[in-house]
């Protein structure tokens, strides 16, 4: 049972601590490349089949390569093996447009533990800072090549508003659009609660399409629940009965501050919690055969 896992999409198992990528792999020099997150359980990678095809149309949006999924199943199952069942993990699938002196595409993943925060975050709850993003929810039909529903490896101004927030004091952020409408967080989606309807904004206002959330959205129905996508302005968040940040790793992790203002748990915080759970070990956990 290994620390940390690296696998390549050739099937080699290598030394975490070995240097892989070449000084000039444009994932690295440019963030040139795409990638997923995916929550490690019992030995099961949670809703993978999710992430491998929101992979496959990142890398359609950054015009790489098609990726052959079929490679990316091998090469997590060798990576499961070397982790093992007895602790969750963080997996991450990495895959880059290559060297810029050409050879191709560079695909790696990553198997490690999951960090401290992230069990303070399901277990205690959140405190979330809105900033605004910059930019009109239509951003993402008139400017395509700003890649607004992508997972790309250009993660630092996500990373930046991270470490404003933490700079005030909160935990994390919850961006808006310039009409001020709700987007996303760096590394969430938006989850609101108004009796046993669940609202999520529209991944057309510029976000990133959440698998957690869409995990969710698959089984609620047969709890008693009506999903619903709709946009939201920051007031609603505040009237809302409960307030959640969705994510891979994380899960749900309610939201008890909001810029300062103390939210309620809602009678539903811990149904909510169990039923995300319940989604990320059901839905789209299966690797598809080739």
């Amino acid at each position: 049972m290994a620390d940390q896992v690296l696998v390549t999409l050739d099937g080699v198992v290598h030394d975490p601590d070995a240097p892989l990528l070449h000084a000039d792999d444009l994932g690295a020099v440019r963030g040139d490349g795409v990638f997923e997150t995916v929550l490690v359980r019992d030995g099961a990678p949670c809703t993978i089949e999710l992430h491998l095809a929101r992979l496959r149309r990142s890398a359609a949006a950054l015009d790489l390569p098609e990726p052959d999924l079929d490679d990316w199943r091998i090469a997590v199952g060798l990576a499961l093996d070397e982790w093992g069942a007895d602790r969750e993990g963080i997996m991450r699938l990495v895959l880059s447009r290559g060297r810029e002196s050409g050879g191709g595409p560079t695909g790696y993943l990553t198997v490690g533990p999951v960090a401290d925060r992230v069990e303070a975050a399901r277990r205690d709850g959140v405190s979330v800072l809105t900033l605004a993003r910059g930019y009109s929810v239509d951003m993402a039909a008139t400017a395509p090549w700003q890649l607004l529903g992508a997972k790309t490896l250009s993660y630092a101004t996500n990373m930046a508003a991270l470490r404003h927030a933490h700079a005030r004091g909160a935990d994390d952020v919850i961006f808006t659009s310039s009409e001020g409408m709700v987007l996303e967080g760096p590394r969430s989606t938006v989850l609101i609660s108004r009796g046993r309807t669940l609202i999520t904004p529209p991944i057309e206002h510029g976000i990133l399409p959440g698998t957690t959330q869409q995990a969710l959205f698959e089984v609620a129905g047969a709890h008693r629940f009506r999903c619903e996508v709709d946009a939201l302005r920051p007031a609603d968040l505040i009237l809302a009965d409960g307030l959640w940040l969705l994510s891979s790793v994380t899960l749900a992790a309610r939201v008890h501050t909001l810029d300062g203002l103390s939210l309620p748990a809602p009678e539903i915080a811990d149904e909510v919690s169990s039923l995300v759970g319940l989604a990320a070990e059901t839905v789209g956990v299966e690797l598809d055969a080739a």
